[in-house]
């Protein structure tokens, strides 16, 4: 078996997404053989992004395959090709993984699955708002199911995405005069560099301590809070910034009298920036934590993001919210 020992054949489900492309260059530059399942290409589908990216893909020597995730029989072909699945489906198709998890038990080589999750610890969630709720709930959803598959299992806590919510926060690439505090900016949150989820995800995925586990991305020098970043990037810059407050209940009522799915991005703020969810449990003995797990990968803490942003602020590419 491939998983601890020699390089596993790994499969990415939602390759050409937001988290997607960096979860294949990760696994393309950990050695493993590596593979792409993508919709087909057609006009209306097929953004010049995509297809330069499917072509950069092609140029790393990833395997693509084309088809559509209610092709069972075409799933379950593609699924006896590897051992390790990690899907980063975007959060409008996160149910579509129960044809996944389907074709994975009637394929009956998968070693190991990934779930596209990647944000809050879903079964520690304590206050959602019921938009986010709903989302969180379709991710235990798919967890349960592939308990009950009998799948060997890994899941993803990854918290908030850093360069996504450092574009959001603090505007890099522009120079505004004030910026926008959720509640009272206190709450303690998690940032990871995405190219860092990805990394941790690969390792994780092929790693036997991690197997039908959890676990967490909590590095010591990505803890932070919205008030201490505004802080942090006043320094780094040299500029100072009006802090605009939005209080709680002005976001729950926003959650409440928005429509869907606008509600959602609002309550994922809420949860995130006021109640500081990733933030309201102990991580205890047993908890599996990335940057402890594996401590000689060395992960971009936010000051070194920080430093980057001053001096040529990535974009993100794609929206990434929840």
């Amino acid at each position: 078996m491939a998983i601890g020992g020699e390089k596993s054949k790994i499969l990415i489900f939602g390759a050409t997404g937001y988290l997607g492309k960096y979860m294949v260059k990760a696994s393309v530059a950990s050695g493993h053989p590596t593979y792409a399942y993508t919709r087909p290409l057609t006009y209306n589908n097929s953004s010049s992004f995509k297809l330069d990216l499917l072509k950069d893909f092609e140029s790393m020597g990833v395997t693509i395959f084309y088809g559509e995730l209610d092709e069972h029989e075409k799933l379950v072909s593609v699924l006896q090709q590897v051992e390790v699945v990690i899907s980063t489906l975007a959060v409008p198709q996160h149910l579509d993984q129960l044809k996944i998890i389907s074709a994975m038990k009637d394929a009956g080589t998968i070693k190991r699955f990934v779930p596209s999750e990647y944000g809050n610890e879903v079964d520690r969630i304590t206050s959602a708002l019921p938009p986010f709720e709903a989302l969180l709930a379709n991710k235990r959803k798919i967890r349960r199911a592939a308990e009950a598959a009998g799948l060997s299992y890994t899941y993803v806590a990854a918290n908030t995405f850093l360069v996504y919510f450092i574009d959001y926060l603090l505007h890099p690439h522009e120079k505004p005069n004030e910026l926008v505090v959720y509640g009272t900016g206190q709450a303690k949150v998690v940032f990871n560099y995405e190219e860092d989820i990805a990394a941790f995800t690969v390792k994780a995925a092929t790693d036997p301590r991690v197997a039908n586990r959890v676990i967490i991305y909590r590095p010591p020098a990505n803890v932070t809070t919205q008030l201490e970043l505004i802080s942090a990037w006043e320094e780094k810059t040299g500029r100072t910034f009006k802090r605009v407050h939005v209080p709680e209940e002005e976001i729950i009522k926003l959650s409440e009298t928005l429509p869907f799915p606008d509600n959602i991005p609002v309550a994922v703020l809420h949860n995130i920036f006021i109640k500081g969810d990733q933030m309201t449990y102990e991580l205890m003995e047993e908890d599996l934590e990335a940057s402890k797990l594996y401590p000689d990968y060395s992960y971009t803490t936010i000051d070194k993001y920080l430093d980057m942003c001053v001096v040529n602020p990535p974009r993100p590419k794609l929206a990434a919210f929840a």
